[in-house]
């Protein structure tokens, strides 16, 4: 055979998460315990699939209406609606949320960054639109913003001296970027170190965001999932959008329904007016569509299901408070046991 460019491509670092993931899988002691990867596991350490989730799936399978048809480029609208209902509040205004079906969060991010970096106007002086995510944050973050066009900047968030939250650097730096930047916000369980603003310094930051210019672009990937309450840990969000800020939100059921694999997720803008939402889904449709033209309908099927049943919705919320609870007593307990083999570590 003769030779190719192939011989020219470079081998690639491992993903960071992922690749110690496949090690774990590839290792052979008994002991071995994964902690790399934001998935819930049971008291046996496997996947726990939500009773809740579980009936859903089984409805589908023996519904003669379901079928294995292309989805829209927008998805499926039913679930959009549910899911943006589920995070901006069943009495939220519809007529201004732009939303499309995404794969996942990370999809939406991928989706939502594209769309920041072609229409939010860049500051003076700059040829990209920067975007400034927390330091520490999701490490995907820096990729896929990067791949999206955009000016990858870092703000100060979390001071690993005192295990808090650093509020006053945090301040500092989004008064120092360009006005009109974006500026990325976990709603609630920062990825990946557990630590929120109190409400009254969401308060704060959504006033500072707005005297600035800048643009708040949420990633939302544990509602629910990080208190057991899903209506409390949309407050941030829900604050900003109360507040008038255009809000764009990445959402994604990986980690509250326990659809890790079926890449389920949306995106959504707070528009301002009827206008305004048929351009920005149109708009959202023309990025989507050559990217991966359509997304998977089988996690989105059972979100739906889930959230148009009572039953269920009450099961599932259940099933969510079971989790969460769970990881609290875990980490009491891990706090516990650190400190009886000799840890001084502040783990408050």
């Amino acid at each position: 055979m003769s030779p190719s460019y192939l011989s020219n491509v470079p081998e690639g670092p491992p993903d960071a998460i992922l690749g110690i993931a496949e090690a774990f899988k590839s290792c052979t002691d008994e002991r071995k315990v994964n902690v790399c990867v934001g998935a819930y596991r049971d008291s046996t350490g496997k996947p726990w699939i939500l009773p809740s989730v579980r009936k859903a799936e089984e409805r589908l399978l023996v519904d003669p209406t379901v079928n294995k048809e292309y989805a829209p480029i927008a998805g499926d609208a039913k679930y959009v609606d549910l899911a943006l209902g589920f995070a901006y509040g069943t009495d939220a205004d519809m007529t201004k949320l732009a939303g499309v079906q995404t794969l996942s969060g990370t999809g939406a991010c991928r989706v939502g960054g594209h769309f920041l970096s072609k229409f939010v106007p860049k500051p003076e002086g700059m040829d990209k639109v920067p975007i400034y995510i927390p330091n520490p944050t999701w490490g995907n973050h820096i990729a896929i913003f990067n791949n999206c066009g955009m000016d990858v900047r870092r703000y100060r968030y979390y001071n690993s001296k005192t295990n808090r939250l650093d509020y006053d650097g945090l301040i500092e730096d989004l008064k120092e970027a360009p006005e009109g930047s974006v500026i990325l916000l976990h709603a609630c369980a920062h990825n990946p170190t557990g630590c929120d603003p109190t409400m009254e310094q969401w308060k704060d930051i959504s006033d500072l965001i707005k005297s600035k210019k800048h643009h708040c672009f949420f990633d939302s990937a544990y509602q629910g999932f990080a208190s057991g309450d899903a209506e409390a840990d949309a407050s941030a969000l829900r604050l900003f959008v109360s507040e008038g800020h255009n809000v764009v939100l990445a959402q994604s059921f990986a980690k509250n329904f326990g659809l890790y694999g079926e890449r389920t997720g949306t995106l959504s803008v707070v528009c301002n007016s009827l206008e305004e939402r048929s351009a920005v889904m149109s708009q959202l449709k023309l990025i989507i569509r050559p990217m991966y033209s359509s997304p998977p309908i089988h996690g989105s099927s059972i979100v739906k299901t889930v959230l148009t049943d009572e039953e269920l919705t009450a099961e599932y919320y259940d099933n969510c408070k079971e989790m969460a609870t769970r990881i609290n007593a875990m980490r009491v307990k891990l706090v516990e046991v650190l400190k009886e083999v000799g840890s001084e570590h502040d783990w408050r």
